[in-house]
């Protein structure tokens, strides 16, 4: 199981979703390390100092010694390298809207250490794009700390919203063409591990938990349960299927 280290730029992102952060690291690994970043002085942190000991996180405080220059960049950012080069920790989270954090992501990856983002969408697209994946943060607003222009729910993207996305769409179909077998059908799990692997692409951002039933949504392939159900296979919709009576639905 990964050890993640998540690093908070309290600064550039709001503490509404930390919660919700929290439970999609769970998804990759224990977050053993929880370090939020920022002038602890600044009322405008006033809500993250209530989610820090509920959430058993760390405060990391940086004064702001030069008005206009954000000290709290240079610190996460040594934070970061520190432990890197510590080897503790076997990924990397960072919760930030701020695009100057690119360098220190492709630094990360260098080392061979997968970095999760996790930013509002005013996130400049550079930030997006490095991570792997990109979720975001307004997706993961918990309950208890909704806004009113924040919607509770997740808001599914529907068959033709998700058909007009073509560099979606691009992707899906490369990951399934990339990972198929000598059948032409592909495993959903070496999809996703493809998808990973190669872009910033979330089904979250999309208003789906799991990737699964965006490519079912999508109505993009053919569907096939294998191994009693537990396994998910999937074939471009476009090259047809070999055996009609084995097929799966699309929904």
């Amino acid at each position: 199981m990964k050890r993640i280290a998540l690093l908070i730029d309290c600064d550039n992102v709001s503490h509404s979703s930390i919660e919700g952060v929290l439970a999609e690291l769970a998804n990759y690994g224990v977050v053993n390390v929880r370090h939020a970043h920022g002038d602890w002085n600044s009322p405008s942190l006033s809500g993250w100092r209530d989610k820090l000991h509920p959430n058993a996180i760390r405060p990391m405080q940086q004064f702001a010694y030069t008005k206009g220059k954000n000290a709290t960049d240079s610190a996460m950012i040594i934070d970061a390298m520190d432990l890197l080069y510590s080897k503790s920790v076997d990924a990397f989270a960072l919760m930030t809207s701020d695009s100057d954090f690119t360098p220190l992501v492709l630094r990360i990856l260098e080392n061979g250490l997968p970095v999760y983002g996790f930013g509002e969408k005013k996130t400049p697209q550079p930030f997006v794009d490095a991570c792997s994946p990109f979720i975001y943060t307004e997706n993961l607003v918990t309950e208890d700390d909704e806004k009113p222009d924040i919607p509770q729910q997740l808001i599914r993207k529907n068959r033709n919203e998700l058909r007009g996305d073509t560099s979606m769409v691009r992707l899906l179909r490369t990951a399934a063409e990339q990972t198929s077998e000598d059948d032409g059908w592909s495993d959903m799990s070496k999809v996703a591990h493809y998808i990973s692997n190669n872009s910033s692409f979330s089904s979250i951002n999309y208003g789906y938990k799991k990737l699964g039933d965006l490519v079912r949504a999508s109505e993009l392939f053919d569907i096939e349960m294998r191994k009693e159900g537990k396994a998910m296979y999937v074939k471009d919709i476009r090259k047809g299927v070999d055996f009609p009576h084995t097929r799966g639905h699309s929904a």
